[in-house]
């Protein structure tokens, strides 16, 4: 059967690479960006990183710097509002994945017909049109949103993390810079990195998995699964002696890697269920994923173990000589261990009230299910046992 593959049409990797972000414009035709960002990048200056290589280049750019972590369709709306206000040819998404999915969406509801809620555009519609195309420029290593056909945007009216989906979402361009994750705090590093490893894993064991997604994962786990503890321990060091740039670099090429991964083979269980418990209680997307990767991996284990297995040994947490069983075994105490000493709460720790989680078991069900992603599931659950799984998760 044929495959089709989904990928920016220029990526720029390494560290300095956010220098070139003029040149990279100027070769794909472009001079007129809007720069999309939040408030922290703008007051801190770090957006300067952008603005000056454009600057000395004679490009003038504004930016709108009002995104919110877990982008909102009222900040989707005024950024459309910004972007209508200019003559403006690209936008820029400068920052974590909040700031790219931002301006993914922006630049798809302005490809909209005046009126239209974005909540129209989500899935299973396909987002296919884009008013201009989208550079991103990733400041963690994480969401590998620079590299995919998705966004999540929350429906402020219903609390749900909306998933949007099309050619309207890829970038045409990323520029992937370690250098820009040096000040990224060591909570952050951790969280985006179980993110990281957690689309390569579901990718890799995704119903819609094919021969190129699986490459991607394939790469993207090695990559990962050795150098999150190493860039979580540097982060801590918060530059006190020498940077471990090799674990760094590993690991904003794997979380590229994997975004590229599960662009084309999907997302599973685990990304159903975590978005809404961020649009509930606001947890941040990486960590609410690192609270349920293990459960579900253990969930789903016996309907792909070869799978599974193989994703062991891949990442180096069992051998080449353990039988499935064995590998299967290792990799769901591997996510735990990984957990523990990441100190990824469970959602009990993180403070959220008893009450409150077990009032919203079913709802969270039910929106989990209506995203999509569980379906692409090894094991594709019912409502009752997603419910089943937020309970164990929770303590």
């Amino acid at each position: 059967m044929p495959v089709q593959l989904l990928a920016p049409r220029l990526i720029l990797s390494g560290g300095g690479a956010v220098s070139e972000v003029a040149s990279v414009l100027a070769g794909l035709g472009l001079s007129r960006p809007l720069i999309v960002t939040d408030p922290w990048m703008a007051s801190s200056g770090t957006v300067d990183r952008v603005l000056a290589p454009l600057r000395a280049a004679g490009i003038a750019a504004d930016v709108f710097h009002e995104t919110v972590p877990d982008p909102t369709d009222t900040v989707v709306e005024a950024g459309v509002q910004a972007f209508r206000a200019g003559d403006y040819d690209c936008l820029i998404g400068f920052g974590g994945g909040s700031p790219m999915d931002t301006a993914k969406a922006i630049a798809i509801l302005a490809a909209a017909p005046e009126g239209v809620h974005i909540r129209a555009l989500k899935v299973p519609a396909q987002a296919n049109k884009g008013a201009v195309p989208v550079v991103c420029i990733p400041t963690t290593a994480g969401t590998g949103s620079e590299a995919t056909k998705f966004t999540v945007i929350t429906d402020t009216a219903n609390d749900e993390k909306m998933l949007i989906s099309g050619l309207g979402a890829l970038p045409l361009a990323a520029i992937v810079d370690h250098h820009l994750t040096w000040t990224v705090p060591a909570r952050t590093v951790a969280d985006t990195g179980v993110d990281s490893l957690t689309h390569a894993l579901e990718a890799f064991v995704s119903r819609r998995a094919n021969p190129m997604s699986d490459d991607y994962a394939r790469l993207a786990m090695r990559l990962i699964a050795p150098n999150l503890r190493r860039a979580y321990a540097d982060a801590r060091r918060g530059g006190n002696g020498p940077r471990d740039e090799e674990a760094r670099e590993a690991m904003m090429r794997g979380a590229m890697l994997a975004g590229m991964a599960f662009s084309n083979a999907s997302v599973a269980l685990v990304h159903g269920m975590s978005r809404p418990i961020g649009a509930h209680f606001h947890v941040p997307h990486g960590l609410s994923n690192a609270m349920l990767l293990p459960a579900v991996t253990r969930f789903g284990l016996e309907s792909a173990l070869p799978r599974y297995a193989e994703a062991a040994r891949v990442m180096g947490v069992a051998g080449e000589g353990d039988d499935d069983a064995t590998a299967g075994r290792k990799l769901v105490e591997e996510l735990q261990a990984l957990n523990r000493e990441l100190g990824v709460p469970s959602p009990a720790a993180h403070g959220i009230p008893a009450e409150r989680w077990d009032g919203l078991l079913d709802t969270m069900a039910a929106q989990a299910l209506a995203s999509g992603s569980p379906a692409n599931n090894p094991r594709v659950p019912d409502a009752s046992e997603i419910v089943a799984l937020y309970r164990e998760a929770y303590a």
